[in-house]
Order: C-alpha cells, then sequence, then structure tokens
C-alpha cells in the first residue's frame, strides 16, 4: 500500500488540561479536578494523528525558544515526523493553550499562540520548495491568515490536494478557497462562516451551499455524533459516525482531518475517507488529552473492522 505523503503547515502548543465536574462560570471557582499537560496545537495534532497512521508527515511551524519549544521538537521526532521546517522564534514563546474539560467531554479552551503567529508566508514558502511534491498539504488557521494562503497557493500550483480545517473560524477570501480542494468545517464554524444557523443535515446542506458559491471545491461538515455531510455542489450526501462513550473531544477535528488526509492521500473515494475519518476522530474522543487520544492505524484497523 502506498505511504502517503503528507505536509502539514500549522500551529504548535503546550496544553495545559484541568478535567472536572464542570467548566466554571464567570467569576466561579470549581475545585476537584485534575491536571494534566499535554503536547498541542492543531497543526501538530494532525500531524501527530497523520503520522500515527502511517504517513510520511512533515511538520512546517515556529515554536518559541524555550522548554516548552525544545520538548515538542523531541516529541515530533518520536512520532517520526520530520522536524527539519520547524523554525525556533527566540522573541516569542511557545503557544500555549488552557483547556477545561467537563465530566461530559465538552471543553472550553483560551490559547495564547505566542510563535505560531510569527510564522511568515515567506518561511512557509523556502519550506516548501526544499519538502518537494506532497499528496496532501494539510492547514487549520492558529497561525497567520496570510501564511495560509501562500501555502495554499503554493501547494495548488505544484499539485497537491489541500485541505484546510478552518479553525478557529474566519473569514475566508474567495482567492483562498479557489486553491483549496477539501474545506472541512465544523457545525459551528460552517456557521460562523455562512451566518446561517446549522444544526440537522438541512441547515448543514444550506451552508455547504454557500460555502460552494464562495468558491470552496469540495465542503465537508462534521456533525459531531450525527456524522458529516459531503457536497461538491453536484452531489450532496452524509456519512455516519460510530457511537462512543465520550471522555474529552479536544481533538476530535484534528483526528479526523488527519484521519482525513491519510486516506485521501492513499487513493480512497472522499466518502471512504470520510467515514475512516469519522473512526479515527471517533477513537480520538475515548481518551483524555489531545495528541494522548490520537489513534494508531493498528487501532483503526480494529475500529473499523
Amino acid at each position: 500500500m502506498k505511504t502517503p505523503k503528507i505536509v502539514v503547515v500549522g500551529s504548535v502548543n503546550t496544553d495545559m488540561v484541568v478535567k472536572g465536574d464542570k467548566i466554571p462560570a464567570p467569576g466561579e471557582t470549581v475545585t476537584g479536578g485534575r491536571f494534566v499537560m499535554v503536547p498541542g496545537g492543531k497543526g501538530a495534532n494532525q500531524a501527530v494523528a497523520a503520522a500515527r497512521l502511517g504517513a510520511d508527515v512533515t511538520l512546517v511551524a515556529k515554536v518559541g525558544d524555550d522548554v516548552f519549544g525544545e520538548e515538542s521538537i523531541q516529541g515530533f521526532a518520536k512520532e517520526g515526523i520530520i522536524t527539519d521546517h520547524i523554525l525556533r522564534d527566540p522573541q516569542n514563546a511557545t503557544g500555549v493553550a488552557l483547556i477545561l474539560v467537563d465530566a461530559g467531554g465538552e471543553n472550553s479552551i483560551s490559547v495564547a499562540p505566542g510563535a505560531n503567529f510569527a510564522l511568515t508566508p515567506d518561511e512557509v514558502e523556502a519550506a516548501l520548495a526544499k519538502i518537494g511534491p506532497a499528496d496532501i498539504v494539510l492547514l487549520q488557521l492558529e497561525v497567520p491568515m496570510e501564511t495560509i494562503q501562500r501555502a495554499a497557493e503554493l501547494a495548488h500550483k505544484a499539485g497537491a490536494k489541500v485541505v484546510l480545517d478552518p479553525a478557529p473560524a474566519a473569514p475566508l477570501s474567495s482567492e483562498l478557497l479557489k486553491s483549496v480542494d477539501y474545506l472541512t468545517p465544523n457545525e459551528t464554524e460552517a456557521q460562523l462562516l455562512t451566518g446561517l444557523e446549522v444544526r440537522d443535515e438541512t441547515t448543514a446542506r444550506a451552508a455547504a451551499d454557500k460555502l460552494l458559491v464562495d468558491g470552496a471545491r469540495q465542503v465537508i461538515v462534521t456533525l459531531g455524533s450525527a456524522g458529516s455531510l459531503l457536497s461538491d455542489g453536484t452531489t450532496t450526501s452524509m456519512v455516519t459516525c460510530p457511537k462512543v462513550d465520550a471522555r474529552d473531544t479536544t481533538a476530535a477535528g484534528d483526528a479526523f482531518n488527519g484521519g482525513l488526509a491519510c486516506a485521501l492521500a492513499r487513493g480512497e473515494s472522499l466518502e471512504e475517507a470520510v467515514r475512516q475519518a469519522s473512526h479515527v476522530g471517533a477513537l480520538a474522543v475515548t481518551k483524555l488529552g489531545a495528541q494522548p487520544s490520537l489513534p494508531t492505524a493498528e487501532e483503526l484497523e480494529q475500529f473499523l473492522a
């Protein structure tokens, strides 16, 4: 079977997680939680997800010249990720995310992006030129928008398929969307991008239609346990999601996108790629933490069976 070659351009964070009975309301203090500190960041999570599923992964990112940055790079190397294009920034700290998780697995997150927001278009262009051809270039929105746009344009021109996870949601230009092959918003992001309420298959289809008019080629709206809606403007379909007991939804979207990129790079149809990605995401929510929850290829194979 072909080994997918995936380049991830995105963020690296250190996640500080408190798992408790509830997420505090403004001004409220809740005690009794359990604390863990784990590597995170959407770019990093998606890179690890793809690497554990058997892809050849290169991460293009920027971290601080600090202990969190060093630990992150060492962790990526242990996962088999190529780290040659992770830059060190002496001016900005490595990104940090403070995450609260309640007993039902729902979360609330505050991020200090640090060095992530210092990753420039020119730095990404230089990295992509050295890396060479890739099957998939996987992007998110935790680094500057101009950097994402340059990466998408260069990848598209080079013949790679571009997957954009529009998280955290921000306005997307038609110029950017023209270089994106697969846009993967969840229901909240689809609503913020379109101004349309997204709560079910019908409303997700309306949001996808608007994103297609705006320039997206193919849209995959993830609806949590309800599954995913796929649309390319000609055909629309739903792919169901397996039912699991959720402990922590923090990395569900990242697991999904990493799984999607791997399956597409292996030549799977879009529906089959989304089916596999849904299983990757479902496995991830059964464990606490972002990267610690991401499944291996063997775990996915057993779950699919």
